[in-house]
């Protein structure tokens, strides 16, 4: 029940992020993103895991993570330079920083949503191979 519950709450804070990016710079990218976590999410509601599926979503957003934390006005840079200012205070993203990092712990809540379905399918019996 309580994984049921989990992927239910993500599918619904996924497809909604998704539908936010449409406003966004580069919709294109973090549409898809979103929208592919929902997905898995969506069938492990269904007892339907991929495990390869979760290994390359986690790799990916992994990836464009590490690139996010280190790049020029990234998430280092918002802590070194900018003191690490608040991120929430207004919806609109005022400077490039703020964006990158609030980029990075959106990639950050997939990966974790990734993580959790890719330990319930290791020890669910219905494991599904892709």
């Amino acid at each position: 029940m309580l994984r049921k519950t989990v992927n239910i709450f993500f599918v619904i804070i996924f497809v909604i992020s998704a539908a936010l990016q449409y406003n966004d710079p580069d919709p294109y990218i973090w549409m898809p993103i979103y929208l592919y976590a929902a997905v898995l999410c969506a069938l492990a509601v269904k007892n339907k895991f991929y495990p390869k599926a979760y290994f390359i979503g986690i790799a990916v957003y992994g990836a464009y993570a590490v690139y996010l934390f280190f790049t020029t006005d990234g998430v280092l840079d918002w802590i070194n330079s900018h003191h690490a200012e608040n991120i929430a205070s207004t919806m609109k993203a005022a400077t490039p920083w703020i964006e990158e990092t609030r980029e990075f712990f959106g990639l950050l809540i997939l990966i974790v949503a990734l993580l959790i379905n890719y330990y319930f399918a290791k020890y669910h019996k219905r494991v599904i191979e892709v």
